[in-house]
């Protein structure tokens, strides 16, 4: 019985078979309700009214302690910790030696030597190994993600995790502050009041307008949430399920789950050795109808991912002599694909059909069914020149939407062919049925797709702002 993940990459031949036939099983949410109301009312409310998306349990929260904290992430991040004051959040991006992103997350400087990393879990993963094995002064505590399937066990966490988001959004905050609350900068911090409770805030804008996100003690969840939305009632507000929260970044353009780039590299092997049988990367699973035998083909860099400004090489970081050897210009960039409202319409009602193989089912309004998504897109010759990696509808666009990278030459309206589906009749994930593939008309378009977010989001990851 292997015991780590090197040990489960030594007994195969072939990396992309091994995770594109995961048996990992569908993805779910912990913990929050599936739905409040309906998916579809939810995702209006985002962007009519005003929204709590509840964040408590599907994230990693790693708090870092020590002097050494700042020297471990300064380490490992791409980004620039020259101004990282207390009160402040960076989007934290780490890196492999070779260049190619392993993750990222939210990085909270709570406290002068006390940082909290929110996130997935690779890059929490990464985060620790270093902070364990890298002579760091530091101290780490893991609090882990809720179970995906607590069957009935009890759950609790160190912090309930809120945000309160929408074009209504600031008249629920000042309401519930008792008045007006100053605007800070985006992914500053700060506090404010709710119930008599003192709660810590980051300004942040998920939909596209000004919002907060909102943390506190977790045996104060339920009367904190019973506030808000007490508050937000006459404002319009809706909790938003977990099935909903997660088709937000459709609009707002973050790709969620990029493939870990560690699976090679002789000097990764430690790392691969650290992570036990069980992590996310070793249970991960490739789905999508791009298929090669190098697992490098799925690496990204931070370019692809529209990290790019993060980049600064004002600090030694672990990847920084292979980042200065890209050509930025020369990188696939991130967009988002609208689908074909009639090609997508024939995969929705070929489960419909009595007789014969449908296509791959596409659930809404998330229609991953792996961890990691790669669908070919590719042009009128055939050739491939990009991938879908994130797809799903949304009710405000009334359209099927995907998020992916192009080629660099590849312009916006340009319309390419989106392969949907696993060849040979799909891999052995429990998630997936036989069925054909089907050729979906696409159109290269903007990231943020929202209008609404990209002309009001600060500058950032989504736009060609600096961080």
């Amino acid at each position: 019985m292997a015991k780590n993940l090197q040990e489960i990459l030594d007994a195969t031949d072939n990396v992309v078979e091994l995770l594109r036939n995961s048996q990992l099983g569908a993805y779910v949410y912990p913990v929050v309700p599936y739905e409040f109301s309906n998916w579809r009312r939810e995702q209006k409310a985002w962007r009519e009214t005003c929204v709590l998306f509840d964040q408590t349990h599907h994230m990693v929260n790693l708090y870092l302690r020590g002097p050494g904290a700042i020297d471990l992430i300064t380490r490992t991040a791409i980004n620039s910790t020259a101004n990282f004051p207390v009160d402040m959040a960076k989007q934290y991006v780490p890196v492999t030696p070779a260049g190619h992103v392993i993750g990222d997350g939210i990085l909270f400087h709570l406290e002068e030597e006390e940082f909290c990393f929110v996130g997935r879990a690779p890059a929490a993963n990464w985060l620790q190994f270093h902070a364990e094995t890298g002579g760091f002064d530091v101290e780490v505590e893991k609090d882990d993600r809720s179970p995906m399937r607590p069957m009935g066990k009890a759950v609790t966490r160190s912090v309930w995790r809120f945000q309160i988001q929408g074009p209504n959004a600031w008249q629920v905050i000042e309401k519930l502050n008792g008045g007006p609350l100053p605007e800070v900068k985006f992914f500053r911090m700060g506090r404010m009041k709710i119930a008599g409770q003192e709660v810590r805030t980051l300004r942040h804008g998920m939909a596209g307008a000004p919002g907060l996100e909102l943390w506190g003690p977790y045996e104060d969840y339920f009367r904190i949430r019973e506030a808000i939305l007490e508050a937000g009632e006459e404002f319009g507000i809706e909790p938003v399920g977990s099935r909903a929260y997660a088709s937000n970044t459709l609009e707002s353009g973050w790709i969620p789950s990029p493939l870990p780039a560690i699976y090679t590299g002789e000097e990764l092997r430690p790392y691969r050795e650290w992570l036990g049988a069980d992590s996310y990367e070793a249970t991960n699973s490739i789905a999508g109808s791009f298929v090669s035998d190098n697992i490098e083909d799925y690496y990204l860099n931070p370019w692809e991912l529209g990290y790019g400004s993060f980049v600064k090489f004002d600090h030694d970081f672990i990847g920084r002599e292979a980042l200065e050897k890209i050509n930025p210009a020369e990188q696939r960039k991130k967009v988002t694909f609208a689908w074909n409202s009639e090609d997508l319409a024939d995969v929705l009602s070929s489960i419909l059909e009595p007789e014969g193989e449908s296509y791959q089912f596409f659930d809404v309004p998330i229609a991953n069914y792996g961890s990691t998504s790669f669908d070919s897109v590719v042009d009128a010759d055939g050739t491939v020149v990009g991938a879908s990696m994130f797809s799903g509808y949304s009710a405000n666009e009334r359209r099927g939407l995907s998020l992916g990278i192009v080629a660099p030459e590849v312009e916006h309206g340009t319309e390419l062919t989106l392969i949907w589906g696993e060849p040979n009749g799909g891999t052995s994930k429990p998630v997936v049925q036989p069925h054909k593939q089907k050729e979906i008309r696409v159109i290269v378009s903007p990231v943020p797709y929202s209008e609404v977010a990209r002309l009001e989001y600060a500058g950032g990851w989504r736009t060609r702002g600096q961080a």
